[in-house]
């Protein structure tokens, strides 16, 4: 059996999706959000909460204020009764890897119309929180009591990746240059103010060589999408809604001593099996939100994705292939470096893509795409998932 024949293409449609406006939320309980954005999204999609038997999310963050049974609480707090419920939790790459099993639980039966949220008060929380990490015994042991940090974590790639490769930090920066502009189409976009390569370069240095603008803004949001059978979407508000072509998803370490190679990803896993599910290559790909907590995030995936060959990611940012026009514009919302990253951008990556494919991008909109691939990273540079969505038909 195929990879085409294991997953089942083209069977299963978002029909509902809704981005939360909130980027400052003080004293509003991640919660709400999940109740805000589920219910907007089951009225986008026109089926009513009572219809909904299937629930995915994970809240197991600080920020996000689940405890023990996360799920299962917010499930309770919104009103949901799930028969088919999913709190996998690949960090960044979560909401990715439960749009690939809802669609697997809808053609197996398990569920008719399922809903997955997520939410978080990065920005507002007002309880200490500590840094991702695992703890300190077990593996954690040779490494969190040493101070490792998500930040110095994907730095020490970016320095890996730049001795190796050649990249430079205007290479860089001109990530996060690329992302701006199509931040400041977006009126919900947190920075909108257009930037320049020195502007990055002259931020101050977060942990070396990453800049304050190389980093992904802190934000208080939430999002959720509603997923039901091709069949059942013909009934829905839309009618139809964008079809879910491919998925893959994988996992490489947790700790970034067991990192078997810091110059690239998971993302070439889940990535190979998504094109592969989907039938298509990355040629065929022409607008993608690419996860991008750092800048060197959104290079190491494009290389692992196979947009470009190894080594050669510098000069094809530098060229300006991500921008508006250019060869394979990503983010279109302005992504984590400049619209909204509350802790786990995923599913704000799936929103962006369902918009382009519906031409309601509060960003830059493409004319008429047929396909959007979409890549989430967790951890630290630990999972990933990769999705391949293409127009409703």
């Amino acid at each position: 059996m195929t990879a085409s024949d294991a997953f089942p293409r083209g069977s299963a449609c978002i029909v509902g999706a809704f981005e939360s406006p909130r980027r400052k939320a003080p004293n509003i309980h991640p919660y709400q959000i999940h109740a805000e954005v589920i219910g907007a999204a089951l009225a986008d999609s026109g089926i009513g909460i009572e219809e909904v038997d299937g629930f995915a999310t994970a809240a197991s963050f600080p920020a996000e204020a689940g405890w023990q049974l996360n799920a299962v609480e917010i499930a309770e707090y919104v009103g949901l009764k799930p028969s088919w419920i999913d709190s996998t939790d690949l960090g960044g790459a979560m909401s990715l890897s439960h749009v690939g099993h809802a669609v697997a639980a809808i053609n197996a039966g398990l569920c008719k119309v399922a809903v997955i949220s997520y939410a978080s008060s990065g920005r507002s929380w007002q309880l200490p929180a500590t840094d991702f990490n695992t703890g300190r015994s077990g593996p954690g042991q040779y490494e969190v009591p040493y101070g490792a940090s998500t930040i110095s974590a994907y730095a020490l790639a970016a320095t890996r990746y730049m001795h190796q490769y050649g990249l430079t930090s205007e290479q860089l920066a001109q990530i996060a240059v690329q992302m701006r502009a199509y931040a400041a189409l977006n009126p919900q976009a947190m920075y909108r103010n257009p930037i320049t390569v020195d502007e990055v370069l002259s931020s101050p240095m977060i942990s070396t060589p990453l800049h304050k603008l190389d980093c992904c803004v802190v934000s208080d949001s939430g999002g959720a999408l509603v997923i039901t059978s091709k069949e059942r979407a013909r009934d829905s508000k839309r009618g139809k809604g964008p079809v879910v072509l491919g998925f893959g998803e994988a996992a490489s370490h947790a700790q970034m001593n067991q990192m078997a190679d810091m110059t690239t990803t998971a993302a070439e896993f889940s990535g190979k099996r998504a094109f592969a599910t989907a039938g298509l290559t990355p040629a065929d790909i022409k607008v993608a939100q690419i996860y991008d907590s750092f800048t060197i995030t959104v290079a190491l995936s494009l290389e692992a994705l196979g947009f470009c060959k190894r080594g050669e990611v510098g000069e094809f940012v530098a060229s300006g292939q991500l921008a508006p026009g250019g060869r394979l514009p990503i983010n279109t919302d302005g992504g984590g470096l400049s619209s909204n990253h509350s802790g786990r951008r995923g599913m704000y990556a799936i929103i962006e893509a369902v918009r382009q494919l519906r031409g309601e991008s509060p960003g830059y909109q493409l004319d008429n795409p047929e396909l959007c691939l979409v890549n989430g990273t967790g951890g630290w540079l630990s999972a990933t998932a990769t999705l391949i969505l293409g127009k409703a038909s």
